[in-house]
């Protein structure tokens, strides 16, 4: 059995849509104290898979959690099997497939040990970054599905460059400066879990100084690229990263004023992953790759057509 190239592409577009949507529906399940609604790991209650009690909402909540992980799971061994049988194989998308097996495993790993030791916020915190970096891969698997496989080129000014790495890496310490946050806050995922003894103000006036900081650096590199009239694709994708984080700012703002109310929470960390991917795709598509060239051998015949990799 064969598989296409675009065919391959749409099943890397769905891995990384479950991975973005698990991060929020694990949220859910922080926010609405469900973390230890299934207090055994693998199963929900110590000799049940799922929960006993109909009328245990927490329980459910976390069970639901878990069924989409199986989901999300689902989802990459058919990236990784896609991998393997694409026409033509290529063996960066195979390692990049097996990178996200890799981190779907570590992070039932991350997970069981979570509701092991009650929600520790080091747990929590790790779960959360560790899905980010699965979101990462994906979204460079399916970048690189989509591409020819040749040498990357750069397709802006090298500062434009350098900036997109500044960029990537600010917007990892506003990312960790906010788990900080949320590990101190209120929403821990059960009453009794253990929160960082961290003062809150200090925390968030630390996180607040991080995103600043990046607005001002996307800022920054927005008037570089106009200035180096840099395509109109990369401006659009650095658009979507200035509005994203100005949402995300004004969110934060909003609920910390509000007494962190939960949907506020919510509605933060779905707008942090958005963020993440959206700084991600803006640094991909400073890169261009050249369509592949036939070998000499496989030169079309006069007269017909030759199709170009999508």
């Amino acid at each position: 059995m064969k598989l296409s190239p675009s065919a391959f592409r749409r099943i890397a577009l769905v891995a990384t849509c479950l991975l973005g949507f698990i991060i929020v529906t694990g949220a859910a399940v922080r926010l609405t104290g469900s973390g230890l609604g299934c207090p055994d790991w693998p199963n929900c209650e110590p000799g049940s898979l799922v929960p006993k009690g109909a009328d245990n909402g927490h329980a459910m909540i976390e069970f639901v959690n878990r069924t989409i992980t199986g989901l999300v799971s689902l989802a990459v061994i058919v990236c990784v099997l896609g991998s393997f049988f694409r026409d033509p194989r290529r063996r960066d998308l195979i390692w990049l497939s097996l990178g996200l097996v890799g981190g779907v495993i570590a992070q039932a790993v991350v997970g069981g040990l979570t509701v092991i030791f009650d929600l520790r916020p080091e747990f929590v915190m790790t779960h959360f970054i560790l899905s980010l970096v699965l979101l990462l891969d994906a979204v460079v698997l399916y970048k690189r599905a989509g591409e020819p496989h040749t040498k990357a080129r750069l397709a802006v000014d090298r500062t434009v460059r350098d900036l997109g790495r500044a960029m990537f890496v600010m917007v990892c310490i506003v990312v960790f400066t906010g788990t900080i946050v949320t590990s101190t806050g209120p929403h821990g995922g059960d009453e009794e879990a253990r929160r960082f003894g961290f003062d809150i103000s200090n925390v968030a006036r630390i996180h607040g100084i991080a995103v600043v900081l990046f607005l001002a650096l996307t800022l920054v590199t927005l008037w570089q690229i106009r200035r180096t009239q840099a395509s109109p694709a990369v401006v659009n994708r650095l658009g979507a990263v200035l509005l994203v984080a100005c949402i995300q700012a004004a969110i934060g703002y909003i609920q910390y004023f509000n007494d962190i109310p939960a949907l506020l929470v919510g509605l933060h960390i779905a707008g942090a992953t958005a963020l993440w991917v959206a700084v991600v795709w803006f640094y991909l598509g400073l890169f261009t790759r050249p369509a592949e060239t036939p070998a000499v051998g496989d030169a079309p015949a006069p007269g017909s057509t030759t199709l170009q990799p999508a």
